[in-house]
Formats: C-alpha cells, structure tokens, sequence
C-alpha cells in the first residue's frame, strides 16, 4: 500500500525533468536567451514582445533595488507585517478547521460514527476523498469567477454548518439506543463538511499566498506560510485523537466550528480581495492599510524604510 504512493511521485519526477525554468529567474540570472525560448513555447508572436518587455523592466527594476530579504526583515516592515499575517494566518486556518485530520482520520470518523466493517469504513472514507476531488475542480472554476474572499467566507459558513451537524449527530448518537441513524447523519455531515471545504478554503490560502506579497518578499513569506500551514497541520494530526479522547468526537467537531467562526472574523478583517489587481496594485493597498491612503507613494516608502 506504502509501495504504491512512489508512483505518483516517480511520475512527477520524471515530468519535473522537462519543466522549463521560471523565464522571470532566467532574466533575474542574465539567461535571456533561455528565457525568451521558454516564453515562446507559452505566447504567440503578437504577445511575446510585450511579455519579453515587462520582463526585462522588472528584472531591472529587481537589480536596482536588490537587496537580501531576510526572515526579521518581514517584521520590521508595517506593510508586509499585514501582507505575511493574511497569508499565513489564511494557511493556520486552513488546517486548524480541521481539513487534513477528516482526510487522515476519516475511516476512522466513520467508524466512531458506528460503522464497524473495517471495508465499509474504508469505502465511504473513499467517497469523502472523491467529493474532495470533485470540489477541489470546481474551486479551480469558481476562484476567477467568484473572488478570492467571497470564496473562503462562503466555503467557511458551509464548514461551520458542517461541523456542527457532525457534533450534533455524535452527541446525539451517544446517547440514543440506536445510533444508526445518526451514524448516517454523521456521514453526510463529513462529506458536506469536504464539499464545502475543498472549492474554498481549499485553493484560497494558496492563491493568495501567491498573489499578496510584493515581488521583493515572495519568496521569503511564501516559504514562511507554508511553513506555518505544516506545522499547523501537524499540531492538529497529533492532537485530534487525543481530544476526542478527552472530551468526546462530538465536542471536538464543535471545537473545530468555533475556529472556523473565527476564522470568518479573521478573513472579514485582514484578508483582502485580491482578483484582478495586479501586483503593483497589491503592493500600493499593503501601503494605504499600512499608513492610510491619504499619503503618497514616495512618503509611504520612506516611511516603510524607516521602519
């Protein structure tokens, strides 16, 4: 069973042979040539000139203003404070509702809910995992269609419905005489909570990761937020068990909601809708929240370097 997950790892690492590199690097590292050959096989005649120009200023404009990011660097900065705290806050979120432990522990969920057949358990585990797939689909649809934070705030008010429908029919199911009902109840309310989830809350922490920080600090805050989304992840696998444990499946799911009402508050109040705003324009919104919008671009940027 352990063998067969090197598959797709191995088909991957073949296809990553033939990845061309990021033609921004290649322009960054003075490889133009490479560059403008990888942008060819992306861009028609018509459109390559243009790309090859806004390239070309921005590696120049990278060079002059060059200079080492480091991790305190994200701190001192007011304006990329807030950027970092969006994404990565975005990322804890993500997994303190509870996503990867329903994936992880979802044979399981299923047999506290009653079912005991280890094949059953398994089965239905498998049709949680195929509503993930088909959401995760229809998220790549409703992303561009939908905004980045209408998105998470809708995926997240179908999670807490979720969630507190798991708690109640774990709750319920202890204290009834027959819990087969409430086991399927249980069920639908794991496959609801995977629908709901995986078109927003899903894809959104990653697209914004990669849309909200300025050019200087991607890299450094991209790493650093996926950083805190596996740590947070971990922090919840090695917990979950545990808490049902002490205080009971059902109490546990409505923990999970209370985060996940948190969350809305957190995205309502930090998170900015970032949909067809380009860079430039992400950067200079990071600026007015920052120092208010009344100040202008060259007093927001001595500000920012005073900082």
């Amino acid at each position: 069973m352990l063998g067969v997950s090197a598959v797709p790892a191995i088909i991957q690492f073949v296809l990553m042979l033939f990845m061309p590199e990021s033609p921004r690097w290649l322009f960054m590292k003075s490889d133009k040539e490479k560059a403008i050959l990888v942008l060819s096989k992306i861009y028609d005649i018509a459109r390559l000139e243009d790309e090859i120009d806004h390239l070309s200023a921005a590696a120049e404009e990278e060079l002059r203003k060059k200079k080492t990011v480091r991790y305190l660097d994200v701190f001192k900065s007011k304006e990329i404070r807030l950027a970092f705290l969006a994404g990565a806050g975005l990322q804890a979120f993500q997994q303190f509702t509870g996503i990867n432990t329903v994936m992880y522990y979802s044979p399981t969920i299923v047999q506290m809910a009653g079912f005991q057949s280890n094949q059953l358990a398994l089965l239905l585990s498998l049709a949680v995992a195929g509503t993930n797939a088909v959401g995760t689909i229809v998220g790549i649809y409703l992303i561009d269609h939908f905004g980045r934070k209408k998105l998470a705030l809708s995926s997240l008010a179908g999670v807490i419905i979720s969630l507190v429908l798991l708690s109640w029919a774990f709750i319920s199911g202890s204290s009834a005489s027959s819990s087969g009902v409430y086991g399927w109840i249980a069920v639908i309310g794991l496959a609801l909570y995977i629908a709901f989830f995986a078109p927003g809350m899903g894809p959104v922490p990653w697209t914004l990761n990669s849309e909200v920080y300025p050019e200087q600090y991607r890299g450094i805050c991209g790493g650093m937020s996926a950083t805190v989304n596996w740590i947070s992840n971990l922090i919840v696998a090695q917990t979950f068990l545990t808490v049902a444990e002490l205080v009971g499946t059902g109490a546990t799911f409505l923990i999970l909601a209370g985060i996940a009402v948190l969350a809305v508050v957190f995205v309502i109040l930090f998170v900015p809708e970032t949909q067809g705003l380009t860079f430039l324009e992400v950067e200079q919104m990071w600026k007015e929240r920052a120092w208010g919008s009344s100040l202008n671009t060259e007093s927001l940027l001595e500000h920012g370097n005073s900082s």
